[in-house]
């Protein structure tokens, strides 16, 4: 299972940046999927488009100094996870911009995401939800991380994160139901 993606992502984790350089165009299509899905709920008319949030991602995973990337699973929670932070950012950012108005909406309930009948949310609201769940249920909290922000199936989650299938379902319901509950109560 040592294949070319996994000992690139080894010796990019090691520092070096030819091996990201080359690993990024094994993977584009994976990230480009990624990011798709995320823009995917995003508002009409967002400046940021597939290969601007792909990019942007790339320039975060090469700044990283300390990675600990263990194979593609791993490095795609990764990198979606930075995407999500790229997005909350942009979403700060065009909010302050408009001093508090016009906030970014992402659908819950698009493939397969936290709750089929969430109505929209704001993607600060969606992080803040998030950060508080981590507090409570970190490992619950990466397991949003990996299957709404990644994408990811419940294997390749579990993978991601070194835990059982199963134990993925069950932080996946449980994550599900709490998000649903704390969105739901903050009025978004």
């Amino acid at each position: 299972m040592n294949g070319p993606v996994t000992q690139l992502i080894l010796s990019a984790r090691n520092g070096n940046r030819r091996a990201l350089d080359a690993l990024m165009p094994l993977i584009h299509d994976e990230l480009q999927a990624t990011a798709h899905r995320q823009l995917r709920g995003e508002r009409i008319g967002h400046t940021l488009d597939t290969s601007a949030l792909v990019n942007e991602t790339y320039l975060r995973l090469a700044e990283q100094d300390r990675a600990q990337w263990q194979n593609r699973s791993h490095f795609l929670a990764v990198a979606a996870i930075v995407m999500r932070r790229v997005l909350v950012n942009y979403a700060k950012q065009h909010n302050r911009a408009k001093r508090g108005g016009g906030a970014v909406q992402l659908t819950l309930g698009q493939a397969q995401h936290v709750a089929s009948e969430t109505p929209d949310v704001d993607v600060e609201a969606l992080d803040e939800a998030l950060t508080r769940l981590a507090a409570i249920d970190n490992r619950a909290a990466r397991v949003v991380e990996c299957r709404y922000f990644g994408g990811l199936d419940i294997d390749e989650t579990a993978e991601a994160l070194n835990i059982a299938p199963a134990t993925v379902k069950r932080d996946w319901l449980l994550a599900k139901t709490w998000l649903r509950r704390e969105l739901e109560s903050d009025g978004a």
